[in-house]
């Protein structure tokens, strides 16, 4: 199976050829902030199935998470930090290759980006959609690249 640094290239050469796509038939506008945002969640996205084993890729991830978790302590987003707290502590309880590294968890669990922001700040839909792809389409990279589908 492939290692982390597979998942992540994977990740970025899909976010890359998804980018072009909707760049070229005009549904994006690049935003240089927004486009390595976008980046960082893909590759978060390729990085999380394999986050329920002891793995590189895992300490990525689970950096990442804190490094985030810190910054929303800091601006006093405790609520936010709750959330990505309980979110991030999910794979731990299932064996690898479990629900992880399924079609229907790629698609459920970056659901909160877009359930959470529209209920508690009443953000509609379309400004959040292309952060819950970006992470949709490297999660998408990673079982495509462990044969899941």
């Amino acid at each position: 199976m492939p290692g982390y640094k597979v998942h992540v290239s994977g990740s970025i050469v899909a976010g890359v050829v998804i980018l072009l796509i909707l760049v070229n038939i005009g549904m994006y506008v690049v935003d240089p902030q927004q486009v390595a945002t976008l980046f960082i969640l893909c590759i978060l996205g390729a990085l999380f199935p394999d986050i329920d084993t002891d793995s590189k890729g895992k300490r990525i991830f689970y950096t990442a998470m804190l490094c985030l978790s810190l910054t929303l302590i800091y601006f006093k987003q405790f609520q936010w930090a709750a959330y990505l707290g309980v979110l991030a502590m999910l794979p731990g309880i299932s064996a690898h290759r479990g629900w992880t590294h399924t079609w229907w968890a790629m698609l459920v669990v970056p659901m909160p980006m877009l359930i959470l922001p529209y209920y508690i700040y009443g953000q509609p839909f379309p400004t959040l959609m292309p952060y819950y792809m970006a992470f949709v389409t490297g999660y998408f990279s990673h079982l495509l690249l462990d044969r899941q589908f």
